[in-house]
């Protein structure tokens, strides 16, 4: 239910609104004069604010200013019965939505109300879509046809609509996320906010605030109230990833969320309804952390309702081929290049590595070979010195290294192959040093120190 503030000096008035909009199905609160508004500004957040022009001691002009202070996107109507050309632009000017002369018509007011919080609502629902338009998937992104895997999909497509929460256990790299998405997007819930939140990512002291918001003054920094995620993915989902790294408070606060559907902003008296699905995710045993007590068993058992546990890839390699085929046309796509052949010997050495980092590090390495790989097939050979690790047997013996009873100049031959790929960097890039250090995963430190001792010059920032 959206919330309107209405501040007038005019009990009549105030209560002809009010009426009016309690009967449109708002949710209202009236204010007799600016200084009242402004306090129950600075305590809670509201979709609009209709305020008087004039008033004794702080006039609607303050009003305004302070609604755009606390909540810049709650949406102020200015109404007045001395309305002049310069107070009509210089309310437009510091952000009222629009500027009504007094008497006016209820019905005029009704359409403004409705055609303000429409704008309010597209604004917010864009801001959302270019947050998800780079990264919305559903069925599309999971890639999979081992056994375990068609289990995963099972899961996912009986409990999509369901209003129950879900903990998708799985080791880092799996694609947890992807899962929380397509439960998203096959739900019910899929036209609202898909939010998404790494527990661990997040300091202690601000993760509370990222979750349920502040208000203006709760601590150092908050400068404006603050809405918090709950509160923005309220009737869809949000995912909270690595969710067994959250501290102690962090935990209670969740759970009276879960409990009551409900929660208070830092430094807020106000309880906020939510209607919010959690989707949780973890790398960790989290009934090992319930037994040495670092994570509540309450808690646990209200997420673990739907259990999803992702298989590690090297579980399932039979998905390998299929995985890096969808890799390859992907990032093949985005960066406009052709799509490189894999080999049928450099197939042979993805399956047989061990994959620590799951899906996420053969992602990688796939986006390595689209952004590296001439003409030709990709070779085992290339696909050994992408993932850091020994060449097969044949590959040594082919290769020229003179590896008598003096030893082997180790340290020189990786400095050449390091000299190498940064040179072939700096070629598929341009010389454009930037975008050669993302290629080979480098920070900009990393990359000129490495310029530095190969003594290689040119190239553009």
């Amino acid at each position: 239910m959206e919330k309107i503030l209405v501040v007038d000096d005019e009990q009549s008035l105030r209560e002809v609104l009010s009426i009016m909009l309690k009967r449109a199905g708002y949710a209202v609160t009236n204010a007799m004069d600016g200084e009242e508004a402004i306090e129950l500004i600075h305590r809670e957040i509201f979709d609009l604010v209709i305020t008087d022009l004039r008033m004794p001691k702080i006039d609607g002009m303050e009003v305004l200013k302070a609604v755009k202070s606390a909540s810049p996107e709650t949406v102020v109507l200015i109404i007045t019965a001395f309305a002049t050309a310069d107070s009509a632009v210089e309310a437009m000017k510091q952000g009222a939505y629009d500027y009504l002369t007094k008497p006016f018509q209820v019905d005029e007011v009704q359409l403004i109300i409705r055609n303000a919080l429409e704008k309010r609502r597209l604004t917010t629902e864009n801001m959302l879509l270019k947050r998800e338009m780079a990264s919305q998937s559903s069925f599309a992104q999971l890639v999979g046809q081992s056994e375990a895997m068609q289990k995963v999909f099972d899961v996912v497509r009986k409990v999509a609509d369901s209003k129950s929460n879900v903990l998708i256990c799985g080791e880092s790299g799996t694609g947890k996320e992807l899962v929380a998405r397509a439960i998203h997007y096959n739900s019910a819930r899929s036209s609202h906010p898909f939010v998404a939140v790494n527990c661990s990512a997040v300091p202690e002291t601000l993760l509370e605030s990222e979750l349920f918001g502040h208000m203006k003054g709760s601590f150092t920094g908050a400068i404006s109230n603050k809405a918090g995620l709950f509160e923005i993915a309220n009737g869809g989902t949000i995912f909270l990833d690595e969710i067994g790294d959250t501290t102690p408070t962090i935990q209670v606060k969740l759970l009276r969320v879960i409990q009551e559907r409900e929660f208070r902003r830092v430094g807020g008296s106000q309880d906020i309804k939510v209607d919010v699905r959690i989707v949780a995710a973890t790398n960790k045993d989290l009934e090992k952390a319930v037994a040495d007590g670092s994570f509540r068993e309450d808690l646990y058992y209200r997420l673990d309702v739907i259990p999803i546990r992702l298989p590690p890839l090297r579980m399932r390699t039979g998905d390998i081929p299929l995985l890096v085929n969808h890799f390859l046309e992907r990032f093949s796509k985005e960066s406009g290049r052709p799509k490189p052949v894999i080999s049928s010997e450099a197939l042979h050495v993805l399956l047989g590595h061990e994959w620590r980092g799951n899906v996420r590090e053969l992602e990688n390495l796939i986006e390595r070979v689209v952004a590296f790989s001439a003409e030709g097939p990709v070779t085992d050979t290339d696909v050994c010195g992408w993932l850091h690790r020994p060449t097969t047997q044949s590959q040594q013996s082919a290769m020229p290294l003179d590896l008598t009873d003096e030893g082997l100049d180790l340290e020189g031959l990786i400095n050449g192959i390091e000299k190498d790929l940064l040179l072939k960097a700096l070629e598929r890039s341009k010389w454009v040093k930037k975008k050669a250090a993302r290629m080979l995963r480098l920070n900009t430190r990393s990359f000129r120190y490495r310029l530095e001792k190969y003594a290689i010059k040119g190239g553009r920032d």
